[in-house]
């Protein structure tokens, strides 16, 4: 294969120059752009009295227009995908920046219920699913953009960013929100305090898409290209190729991809609202506990990253997958007895470590499983379809589901039914050659952790 670019895979030190400038620009783009999921979250009840209709269940229909951006996803996932897999990476991440701007923008200004009656939750609704389009093509296109970026033997560290900038989203969000509760008295902060986090949100979106902007297209995406006009018309129809030749790694993707969307939503973004709802902790608590768990959770997703490098994903995998399955439930049933700021900080950060365990490692588990011409698609595909099913509607399921009889611990019951369905998807990830992911893709055939050439659904169900 010819050498295209100076950073070749052939040339290890000029790549791994260029894979460190990618993996900061992407993961500070990242960041950016989660942020506003972490504060909606944050501000859902806010949100909820000043852009719903009253007489109760107003935080309710606030996370129900959250979990309506998720339904936007798989379009997300389906063109987005399908532009990063043919247009290039780049292009892809500057679109979802732009447009998850644009949404955060309609939230920071969007008139209250009291002015313009209706026209409040649907403009709502709106920015939502703009946001929810971009994020469904967010995962795939930033994930295979460190991937490719990555030197060998490091692509687990290089992925991992992915999460660690989502928790350095909710370390922003945490601090812009207890900064916002501590200034500013309840009923100011219910005025018209909510807004400025999205404000915050809007101002810097141009900062990730001037990071983008300063960087070159990946090195596999541009070997890619000078494939012959032939071989490059099948890249009109990425998602299509996905769909057809790769059944079985979009199940076994979707598979694990459920436990990633559930533990993230459920014990990241909808716990502060929880504690605060069901176990009756203030809101300046569940912020801090929060903002504390975060650092954390930055650290511990670099640490399973590099971690999975040297001992695998799917070790990794099924180690968090058991530990989120044997501690969720005990951890927050001694917490309802221990309503302390200091028991509160130690639960939210234990939570932190473990979902940074599993989430560390699946963006390059799920990138290894398709080849280069399909990984955004394929990616996006199998993440947001988990997302929009058991993940963005997470939040509003369990405010229901904690408000009925005998319903206080259900986050715990939901991560654990997570957890049963992930390991099942692992047990069809085959044990990697460690190092990971040694080898580079020869010409011509598809090079992926998981599933070396086309398979069908039923042609997976052989492998161990």
């Amino acid at each position: 294969m010819s050498n295209v670019h100076t950073a070749s895979p052939n040339s290890p030190v000029p790549r791994a120059t260029t894979g460190r400038r990618a993996m900061v620009a992407t993961s500070i783009g990242n960041a950016l752009e989660w942020y506003d999921f972490s504060v909606y979250a944050f501000f859902a009840v806010f949100i909820g009295l000043a852009l719903f209709p009253s007489g109760g269940g107003q935080t309710l229909k606030a996370f129900m227009a959250f979990g309506v951006g998720f339904i936007a996803r798989p379009l997300g996932a389906l063109l987005i995908g399908a532009y990063g897999d043919y247009k290039g990476r780049k292009a892809a991440l500057i679109l979802t920046i732009l447009l998850m701007a644009v949404g955060t923008g309609i939230l920071a200004v969007c008139p209250t219920y009291a002015a313009i009656g209706i026209g409040a939750p649907i403009l709502i609704v709106c920015g939502r699913v703009l946001q929810g389009f971009s994020a469904g093509g967010e995962i795939g296109g930033a994930t295979a953009f460190l991937i490719e970026h990555a030197p060998e033997g490091k692509k687990g560290l290089y992925a991992s960013w992915i999460q660690a900038s989502m928790a350095l989203s909710n370390v922003l969000a945490a601090l812009v929100a207890t900064c916002v509760t501590l200034a500013l008295t309840k009923a100011q902060v219910a005025a018209w305090g909510w807004r400025i986090p999205f404000i915050v949100g809007f101002a810097i979106g141009p900062v990730g898409i001037w990071l983008m902007t300063t960087l070159d297209e990946t090195p596999e995406f541009q070997e890619e290209m000078q494939r012959s006009h032939e071989q490059r018309q099948s890249l009109k129809t990425p998602l299509l190729q996905a769909l057809r030749d790769y059944p079985g790694p979009l199940l076994v993707g979707a598979g694990f991809s459920v436990l990633w969307a559930v533990c993230v939503y459920t014990l990241i973004i909808y716990t502060p609202t929880y504690v605060v709802q069901a176990l009756h902790f203030e809101p300046r608590q569940a912020f801090l506990a929060s903002f504390l768990g975060n650092c954390l959770m930055v650290a511990a997703c670099l640490f399973a990253g590099s971690l999975s490098d040297r001992l695998g994903r799917r070790r990794v995998l099924l180690a968090a997958t058991l530990l989120m399955l044997v501690c969720i439930y005990p951890l927050l049933v001694w917490l309802s007895g221990h309503h302390a700021t200091w028991a509160l900080i130690a639960v939210q950060t234990a939570f932190c470590a473990m979902v940074a365990l599993f989430v560390g490692v699946a963006p390059a588990t799920l990138a290894g499983i398709f080849p280069t011409k399909v990984r955004s698609s394929g990616m996006s595909l199998s993440y947001n379809f988990s997302v929009m099913i058991f993940g963005g509607f997470a939040p509003a399921i369990l405010v229901w589901l904690t408000q009925r009889p005998g319903g206080l611990f259900a986050p715990a019951w939901y991560v654990m039914a997570a957890c049963a369905v992930a390991l099942v998807a692992i047990a069809f990830l085959p044990s990697e050659k460690l190092p990971v992911e040694s080898n580079p893709e020869p010409k011509g055939e598809p090079a992926h952790e998981c599933c070396p050439e086309p398979r069908s659904a039923a042609g997976l169900s052989s492998r161990s």
